[in-house]
């Protein structure tokens, strides 16, 4: 088992690790907790992540803070004035995990300057009186933006899964003695029900999306059609390098963990999913159709296998 390590889009599992301090697990087990490596999604019916149906980072936050057996502040707010004095109350206290914000408005990233949609987390360290300084996990440390340019970040107006907007956590606080190992373990029954959830009705997603095989068997029938250059951009910056990640992620530590089936399941998907990269790069469709098609089934598979070996503990799935 090679695990990966290096840069990519981990923002709020990067996010969290840092926030956590000395406590953190690491962002590979962190990113594990949260549940993103067990389903696929095409939201719409168009949009294709690789994490779970219905699922989304303040889900995935909120779970692997409980599994750990840490207690946070978590607040929110409509107006920009409210959000800047909650920030500066948090940040005297110490760093504060802020997100989501618009990435596109994030000015210390190159080609940045205008909303797209996309969803990031940032550490915040200092508020001055017109500045906030952030680390920002996507490779700029010490990060800094005029408070007002942050707020309107912040504010994440294109970002779908904001009920509310200037999401803010801070006050860490470990509740329970849990250890990562524990944690792994505890999250297993729930990464079945996650592999499980595909039906739009159950997870409040919108009647055109589908989840896991449906899901990639449609993506593989658009990719055949003629695939939109707008969904290939977001392919190839994002979805894939994420999730074959998360994917890779997960069969580190469910190997490690023993749960060797499963592993194995993650890392045939980790292998199949990465390998897209080039054919989304080249515009090989046939390639990325074939792998789409390879890999549609082996949500199943995951599934299976990890509620053979849970079975095989003695673990009784929740219905």
């Amino acid at each position: 088992m090679f695990p990966y390590i290096g840069s990519g889009p981990y923002c709020f599992s990067d996010s969290l690790s840092m926030a956590l301090g000395q406590d953190s697990p690491g962002s590979a087990v962190l990113e594990v907790l949260t549940g993103s490596p067990f389903g696929f999604q095409l939201i719409d019916g168009a949009l294709p992540f690789f994490d779970p149906f219905g699922w989304d980072p303040e889900v995935g936050l909120t779970t692997a803070l409980d599994l750990l057996g840490f207690d946070c502040l978590r607040s929110d707010g409509e107006t920009a004035d409210d959000a800047e004095a909650r920030l500066r109350a948090a940040v005297a206290e110490g760093p504060a995990l802020v997100g989501p914000l618009e990435m596109g408005l994030l000015w210390q990233e190159p080609g940045s300057g205008t909303a797209v949609g996309a969803d990031h987390y940032v550490l915040v360290v200092e508020v001055d009186a017109d500045t906030v300084v952030f680390h920002d996990p996507h490779g700029h440390p010490w990060a800094t933006l005029p408070v007002s340019d942050f707020l309107t970040a912040w504010r994440a107006e294109e970002i779908d899964y904001v009920q509310r907007p200037f999401v803010l956590r801070h006050r860490f606080v470990r509740t329970r003695d849990i250890t990562p190992a524990q944690a792994l373990r505890a999250s297993l029954p729930g990464a079945v029900r996650l592999l499980e959830a595909c039906e739009s009705e159950e997870a409040g997603m919108s009647p055109d999306s589908l989840g896991g095989a449906a899901g990639l068997e449609r993506l593989a029938d658009m990719v055949a059609q003629g695939l939109d250059e707008d969904i290939r951009g977001v392919m190839a910056r994002f979805s894939v390098r994420a999730g074959a990640r998360r994917l890779s992620d997960a069969a580190v530590c469910l190997a490690e963990s023993g749960y060797t089936g499963a592993a194995e399941v993650l890392t045939r998907q980790a292998r199949t999913l990465g390998a897209l990269q080039r054919s989304l790069i080249t515009e090989d469709d046939a390639a990325l159709e074939a792998g789409l098609r390879k890999l549609a089934p082996t949500y199943t598979e995951l599934r299976e296998a990890l509620a053979k070996e849970l079975a095989g503990q003695g673990v009784v799935q929740e219905v």
